[in-house]
């Protein structure tokens, strides 16, 4: 994720790049013929520029809008998953309590365990939706034997999710809980299911292929008939207008597209990177461990 950083205009331009550098060239191109070689045809003063470009404004707006619901469903997920990390490190810390002598040790152990688990569940689930490995996250939180168990999975996050729930049946069974306990416990992790569920749609269901390449045939095609259409009365200034009006298409069909996968592990991406250490910050503070990650700082202003 971008994080805001003042005006740069620079970076901007540099955004839609090749195009932008296209259609200035293009704009040029129009201008000289018009000009010096006297292409009188070549203009078209008579197309009617704002009513195509507010179709096409409202058409790209659309999908703009369509592609930010997707991003902001995407960080509602996460969301979730950080407010029911919360509450099953606090329900295991707090609401499990052991009345035979002797198993102290045992219960805080079985603590730990559980909350390490959800701890490599999120680094799981991270690694999963963008489609790397995630076996030197799980290495620094879970057993050798643990992380050996799950590399033959398909689906790293939900195994871990199954080890999750062995444990507090055997939470139950201990008598370490009740059963209004354990359904509760059990409901965040359904929850937590949910969330997963919800992220994984996102990923493995791209936008409708229409309305990716229409808006931008569209956008292109109007940036073609710009400069035809502004020549006969800005003359050499063409370039200057055509460019300008351009540069604003060109990026709003731009951003659209950026926006519409949030777990590609690109700068415009959710910041899970950032998000799964603030839950891992926290649930460890819950266990009162004092050393803790070091928080994630924007590099070249850019949230991971």
């Amino acid at each position: 994720m971008i994080v805001p950083s003042g005006r740069q205009l620079v970076p901007m331009l540099k955004y839609v790049g090749k195009p932008l550098l296209l259609l200035v060239l293009y704009d040029l191109a129009v201008v000289v013929a018009y000009k010096l070689m006297h292409w009188d045809w070549i203009a078209m003063p008579h197309i009617p520029l704002a009513l195509f470009g507010s179709a096409i404004g409202i058409v790209v707006a659309f999908r703009n809008q369509s592609a930010y619901a997707r991003w902001w469903e995407a960080r509602i997920l996460w969301g979730s998953i950080v407010n029911n990390s919360r509450s099953w490190a606090r329900q295991v810390t707090t609401g499990m309590l052991s009345l035979k002598g002797g198993e102290a040790a045992e219960l805080k152990e079985m603590q730990r365990r559980m909350v390490y688990l959800q701890i490599a569940f999120v680094h799981a689930l991270r690694q999963h939706l963008r489609k790397l490995e995630p076996w030197i996250e799980l290495a620094r939180v879970l057993e050798e034997r643990e992380v050996a168990a799950l590399r033959p999975e398909k689906n790293v996050p939900l195994a871990i999710q199954e080890m999750m729930g062995q444990l507090l049946l055997e939470c139950q069974t201990r008598e370490w809980i009740d059963a209004l306990q354990w359904r509760a416990m059990d409901e965040s992790l359904n929850d937590l299911a949910d969330a997963q569920g919800g992220a994984e749609r996102i990923k493995n269901t791209p936008m409708p292929k229409q309305y990716e390449y229409f808006p931008q045939l569209f956008v292109h095609i109007y940036c073609v008939l710009l400069p035809l259409a502004l020549v006969t009365n800005m003359g050499w200034l063409t370039p200057l207008g055509s460019t300008l009006v351009g540069f604003i298409f060109l990026a709003l069909n731009q951003i659209g597209r950026d926006l519409e996968d949030p777990f590609e592990n690109t700068v415009f991406d959710v910041p899970l990177t950032s998000i799964t250490t603030t839950i891992e910050t926290n649930l460890r503070q819950l266990l009162g461990e004092k050393e803790l990650p070091q928080a994630v700082v924007p590099v070249d202003g850019v949230m991971w």
